[in-house]
């Protein structure tokens, strides 16, 4: 009998596979995590100077003419701008309202916009930051308290311009580091601004712990969590552009029980409480875990 010669069997093109019995399915290519948005520059500029546009001036027509529909304007600013640049807030726990301290620690600029976004309140900044371009239309929606930590002789009205703030039923947000950092700890609080609320009995504090947790879907290391510190005479308009490149991150907040300034025998130790609180749950957000609304 003559041997018939078998043909090779068909090499399914590259990408392919056979199944047997079935037609060529297509093997899913593998996903990559993005690790830079080239057009981020192009979009957050985009957003910025649209957020900036529209709802600056509206802003200062109804601050004068109709201040609380004016209220939500600076949250929503924040909001546009930050999901421009990339980043996504979560919020954990429910924040307090009325005569409120907000206490956070802080790594960068971009914590302006995160918290903005979600608080209504008024910072507490150095004074340097009313001359920085862009930063200071921030401030200025958000009646930022100007603090010169240097000179301790405006201590006095510094502290005053708090507890009226406090008095009047406002929020303000402090971070009392007194200074962004690396964000691999939380510095030690200083205590002398807390000083606002000596005057203000009904006013409450509420610890708020800021993380950046993740980048382009994955867990955010280290050696990139430096990349949206601003540390010492960083530039702002340079990191702001790197800023803008990195791609998507993910901010949680995570709001924790409110005290009461009589609760502690003095300043010194109600900040060692907020310090400790924030410092823990910072730990376990940059190691992944997810904190629970109290």
């Amino acid at each position: 009998m003559t041997s018939v010669p078998l043909l090779p069997a068909a090499r399914p093109p590259a990408g392919e596979v056979q199944a047997p019995g079935r037609q060529l399915l297509r093997t899913p290519r593998p996903l990559r995590p993005r690790a830079f948005r080239p057009s981020g520059p192009v979009k957050t500029m985009a957003g910025a100077l649209a957020a900036t546009g529209a709802l600056v001036p509206t802003f200062v027509a109804l601050k004068t003419l109709a201040p609380a529909a004016s209220a939500r304007i600076p949250e929503l600013y924040c909001a546009i701008v930050a999901r421009a640049l990339g980043v996504r807030i979560e919020l954990s726990g429910e924040p307090a309202t009325g005569s409120v301290l907000y206490v956070a620690n802080h790594l960068s600029w971009l914590d302006i916009l995160v918290l903005g976004a979600r608080l209504e309140g008024a910072f507490v900044a150095k004074h340097e930051v009313g001359d920085m371009p862009f930063v200071n239309t921030l401030a200025r929606l958000r009646d930022t308290i100007f603090v010169e930590r240097e000179r301790r002789s405006r201590s006095a009205s510094q502290v005053g311009d708090i507890g009226r703030r406090l008095r009047d039923g406002g929020n303000v947000i402090l971070f009392p580091e007194g200074t962004s950092n690396d964000g691999l700890r939380v510095l030690p609080f200083k205590s002398t601004l807390f000083a606002g609320l000596e005057t203000v009995p009904e006013a409450r504090v509420q610890p708020l712990t800021l993380a950046y947790t993740e980048l382009n879907g994955l867990p955010l290391t280290r050696s990139r969590l430096i990349e949206l510190a601003w540390i010492g005479d960083m530039e702002l308009a340079p990191h702001a552009l790197d800023m803008s490149r990195i791609g998507r991150v993910r901010a949680v907040i995570h709001c924790h029980p409110t005290v009461r300034p009589a609760e502690f025998p003095d300043r010194k130790a109600l900040a060692r409480h907020c310090h400790a609180a924030i410092a823990a749950s910072y730990r376990g957000l940059v190691r992944g875990e997810r904190e629970r609304a109290p």
